[in-house]
């Protein structure tokens, strides 16, 4: 089954690449992925710059489905 995350999907839906996205908070591209991919955690400065950058709140970038 494919997962898709949801900082994934608003990032698509702001139709921002990881590169873009990426430079928007001056972080390298390969965390961008991590993130995404679920491999490492971030930091709350880091969660709430990227909220920022793709105007969602923090919440938004979480999947709560049970």
């Amino acid at each position: 089954m494919f997962y898709e995350s949801a900082l994934k999907k608003h990032r698509k839906m702001s139709c921002l690449t990881q590169e873009a996205l990426a430079y928007d908070l001056d972080i390298p591209v390969s965390q961008i992925g991590r993130i995404e991919r679920g491999e490492i955690n971030t930091t709350i400065s880091t969660l709430l710059a990227i909220s920022k950058a793709l105007n969602k709140k923090v919440e938004d970038l979480f999947d709560f489905d049970y």
